[in-house]
Order: structure tokens, then sequence, then C-alpha cells
């Protein structure tokens, strides 16, 4: 195993989506929403122990999380916890994450991924990562991982290639266009044109290649963090990190540094990915019976005449649920959720008005 290679774990978001199962205090990426006796973050932390020494594989996220980090993970020594006082979206956490293991490993290559992902074909994975690994290691370039899309979805951003390739990998194609979430039109013709692919949200990158796209492009952010190489794997550390958060602004790598590099490539992959975005997303994945309910888990729900519902109810309490059809059902928390599957987006709306009624109580 290339001792070279790095994974950064982004493990910090509070999945509104998922409401009432995922709750501020216990996000999504903590909870095994299949049943598999893995949470999504320890499947994902296992997927790239087979890419990465366990030493190598660091955790980005909120302090507030790092107990059930040590919890899930018990195998992540602290140093591996990179522990955010606030929120502010990805490119502050990537620049932190690329400073600190640069640090470390100056040679380093590191993958970028979110913590709540789904990989239905690991070795498949495996070989993607792998490939835009030593395409990174070889190329002063940034790469990251495109869906072939399977519909066109309306709930992933998108990315256009170019036929032009690296010359070291004909697979890895340079980056034309990112497109933010598309209307249904426009996704429909960015399916026909064939040279379109779902953002993943999967970065690949040296740490030279990735800390020179901060300087150039994000040079406030680059000198906020470049300021703190003395600190960065010592007890000042934290300390240095929340002042350095303070500075910062609210910023996507997406619109920060890859909208804007001409150094982007794209790996089109196929490897039954799914972001878990949504409850739908979670029924999508999920094993149905032979009416389309997703039920989960199933010992104590009886269904009479309904059919394509998701379930998802403590394991310990009888439901009954009878002439109920394209439904979402979820209770967690003391909180019953009962909406249809065709208004699941308004998930948030809801959880915002919850908060605004309630205070923090039930969010």
């Amino acid at each position: 195993m290339n001792k070279n290679n790095y994974a950064l774990i982004m493990a910090g978001g509070i999945g509104s989506r998922f409401w009432p199962v995922s709750r501020t205090e216990f996000p999504k990426q903590f909870i095994d929403f299949f049943g598999t006796g893995q949470t999504l973050i320890q499947s994902t932390y296992n997927r790239f122990l087979k890419i990465c020494p366990p030493e190598n594989i660091f955790i980005v996220t909120n302090q507030s999380y790092t107990s059930i980090i040590k919890e899930q993970l018990p195998a992540i020594l602290d140093n591996q916890i990179l522990a955010e006082p606030i929120m502010r979206n990805t490119a502050p956490c990537i620049a932190y994450g690329a400073m600190k293991i640069a640090q470390i490993n100056p040679e380093a290559t590191i993958v970028v991924a979110p913590s709540d992902h789904t990989i239905a074909q690991q070795d498949k994975f495996i070989e993607a990562i792998q490939q835009s690994l030593q395409a990174a290691a070889e190329n002063n370039c940034l790469v990251t991982l495109g869906i072939k899309p399977s519909r066109p979805d309306t709930g992933y951003g998108y990315i256009q290639y170019e036929d032009e390739t690296l010359a070291s990998d004909q697979g890895i194609h340079k980056v034309k266009l990112f497109t933010e979430k598309p209307n249904q039109e426009l996704a429909t013709s960015f399916i026909q044109s064939g040279d379109f692919l779902w953002n993943a949200g999967i970065f690949i990158w040296s740490v030279e290649a990735i800390n020179k796209a901060f300087e150039k492009h994000l040079p406030d952010m680059y000198e906020i963090f470049h300021a703190g190489e003395a600190f960065y794997n010592t007890e000042n550390e934290a300390a240095f990190i929340s002042n350095a958060y303070q500075q910062c602004t609210n910023i996507s790598i997406d619109f920060g540094i890859m909208e804007k590099a001409d150094n982007v490539y794209v790996l089109p992959s196929e490897f039954g990915w799914s972001d878990l975005g949504t409850w739908a997303s979670i029924y999508d994945m999920a094993e149905k019976d032979y009416v389309g309910n997703a039920v989960i888990p199933a010992e104590k729900v009886m269904m009479f005449n309904s059919s394509n519902c998701m379930v998802n109810v403590p394991d310990n309490k009888l439901v009954v649920l009878q002439g109920l059809h394209d439904y979402i059902v979820v209770e967690s928390n003391n909180i019953l959720m009962i909406c249809p599957r065709s208004e699941e987006q308004h998930v948030k709306l809801v959880v915002a008005d919850v908060k605004a009624k309630h205070g923090s109580k039930y969010i």
C-alpha cells in the first residue's frame, strides 16, 4: 500500500433532509440506515482502509461530533480528527486538511470524500480512486470523479468534459464546465449530449497541487491556513484553528477552486454510487417487498393494502399501515413524520418551521 496515499473524510454535516432520524446532535453519517451493522461513516472509513494506511485517514468534523467519531471509529487517533469550531462549508476544511497533511508528508496525494455516500461496487470504486491517485501524483492537476448518469436527475450538479485527456491517462478528461442542479429540461439535454456526468463531490490531488490552487484562487484563505505551519500536529493546533476559522469565508471547494482552475480533470466512473441526499435515495437502495414497500426494520411493521412506501420506525414498536400508497413514514426521537414521497423535498422547510415554532428541541 502506498504510504503517500491519504484520505480526508468530511463528516461535519447535519443531514437535515433525513429529519427526524438525523438530528443536529446525531446526524446521518453516524446512522446505520440499512441495518447492515455499519454506520455510513464506518462504511466509508473501512472502504478507505483498502486504499490508505490507517494512520493516513483523517476525519474532518464539527467539534461537537468528536466523541461520536471516537466511539464509532476507535482506531482513529486524536491527531487524525480535524475538529472544526464552526461550519464554514468545504473549502476551509479542505485547506485545513491539506496544510496539516502537507506538514506530515509533502509528497502526499489526498482523496477528499464525504462520509455519507454509499458505494455498491467496492472493487470498481477502489480501482477508480487508485487510478486517480496515480494520475494526481504524476501530474499537476485536480481530479474529480464524475458518475455516468442513469437518468436526468435534477438533484445533482453536473460536470461537462472535453475529449482532451491527461497524457499519462487517456481515461481522465479535461473538465469543460461545472453546472449547478439543473431543471428537468436542462438535465434531459445533458443526458442526451453524452458528455455530462454527475458531480459526486469526490476529489483527488497532491497536497502541492491543491495548496497552489488555494494560493492562486483563494489567496486570503491560503494565507490564513498557511500561517499555521508551526502549529499543525502540535498541542497548539486547536487554538490556531479556532482563530483561523473565525477569519474564513463560507465557500465551497467547487465554487472557490474547481470552477476557476484550469487544471481540473474528471474520471467518468460507474460503481453504484449514491449520495444518500434524501429519503428517496434510501428508498431507491433499500430492499422492497413485492408491492414496492421498503421497511427498515421490518419485524414489527404490518402493511395492508399499501404500496411503494418508505417506512423507518423503531424496532421495538408495532406499526400498522393500511391503505397508504407512495408515502414516507418515519419515527425517531419521539417525532413522527408522514409525508407523500413526491413532496419529500419540503422536509428542510418543515424542519425550519418546527425550529421556528418549537425551538431546537426537536431539531
